[in-house]
């Protein structure tokens, strides 16, 4: 089954209460009352944590912010609201926890690690910008918590030189097909890359980070073999933040864990049968050897005066030989169904 994760990032906007929020409506029952079916919601939430002293150039810290996205004057400023502390971390995972979810983190630097004194993540997130950051892949792979590396900003080599300063730790380790452009041109989606990532990684776990708009690319990402899928997720997607507009809100998660479980259990199985399903509306819809037009008692059956009609619990055009040139044994009208035991 299909491993799904909610990024909320830093959707929450620098506060918990709503970070707490977005769980809580992720945590809602998945349903489809046409058939009376409740689905397996998200597997896990995932959160981001910065550390602003290893992040940008005091250039880039200091550079003016001000838009409608902003929450400072500066880019800095701006990125200090939105930054919760390790204390507030931990809240938010007891809440996930509590709500029956794996808890995910993103790690932006060394020091981020921080927060293991307070909690262990379930799993440890790798961004696509620090897929080449080997400092911190080194550090986070000595926790010897499992990674999921995101591939939105390299390629092979890049991939490569990731996992062997993994290896040197441990190997639990998934790759996600990604494409940093937000949100992602469907031109750009490039989903055949997950095809080749299976390929080239055939004992790896290989999934899709989803930048698109809507929720067909995660769906065709599962067709084609993803085993995660992650995807942004908000509250609501008028509020301020870059990321929100391009995120799912709660409506759209229910959409999206609906369709992905509903493609899971209707791949079914490998081979061609009668489903037991369709039974009644084959007995219903087939069609039985009929009367064309009315025939008298003695008559000789001819294909010429039968004819094909439903229900199809009759005689099947496939035994047609087996009933011409056979005699009625009574009067039959017309567009009645032929019963053997009516033929001489």
């Amino acid at each position: 089954m299909t491993y799904l994760i909610a990024e909320i990032g830093q959707n929450h906007n620098g506060s918990i209460d709503i970070a707490k929020l977005i769980i809580e409506g992720l945590a809602w029952p998945v349903e489809d009352q046409l058939f009376n079916n409740e689905f397996k919601k998200f597997d896990a939430v995932k959160l981001t944590k910065r550390d602003l002293a290893y992040e940008l150039t005091k250039e880039q810290m200091d550079r003016p912010y001000e838009n409608l996205n902003s929450f400072g004057k500066t880019y800095g400023e701006h990125r200090e609201v939105l930054e919760l502390s390790d204390e507030e971390h931990y809240e938010v995972y007891k809440y996930a926890k509590l709500k029956g979810f794996d808890f995910i983190e993103t790690l932006c630097a060394p020091s981020c690690l921080s927060m293991l004194k307070y909690f262990t993540p379930d799993k440890l997130k790798v961004a696509s910008r620090d897929l080449t950051n080997i400092p911190l892949l080194n550090a986070l792979a000595e926790t010897k918590i499992p990674l999921i590396l995101s591939t939105g900003m390299g390629g092979v080599d890049e991939i490569e030189s990731a996992l062997e300063v993994i290896s040197r730790h441990h190997d639990d380790v998934s790759i996600l097909h990604c494409v940093s452009e937000y949100p992602t041109n469907p031109l750009n989606w490039n989903l055949n890359s997950i095809v080749s990532l299976r390929e080239q990684y055939p004992n790896k776990v290989i999934g899709y980070s989803d930048h698109s708009i809507g929720i067909s690319a995660p769906l065709a990402a599962v067709a084609l073999g993803a085993r995660i899928i992650e995807k942004h997720v908000t509250i609501d997607r008028r509020m301020k933040g870059t990321d929100q507009k391009g995120s799912l809100g709660i409506d759209g998660t229910q959409r999206l864990v609906r369709d992905i479980r509903q493609f899971e259990e209707g791949l079914g199985k490998k081979e061609t049968f009668i489903s037991e399903s369709v039974k009644s509306a084959k007995l219903k819809l087939e069609r039985s050897l009929s009367t064309k037009t009315f025939l008298k008692k003695g008559e000789i059956l001819a294909e010429d005066n039968l004819i094909m009609l439903s229900p199809g619990d009759g005689i099947p055009y496939s035994r047609l030989t087996e009933i011409i040139g056979r005699k009625l044994k009574r009067d039959y009208q017309q567009h009645e169904q032929i019963h053997e035991s009516d033929c001489e």
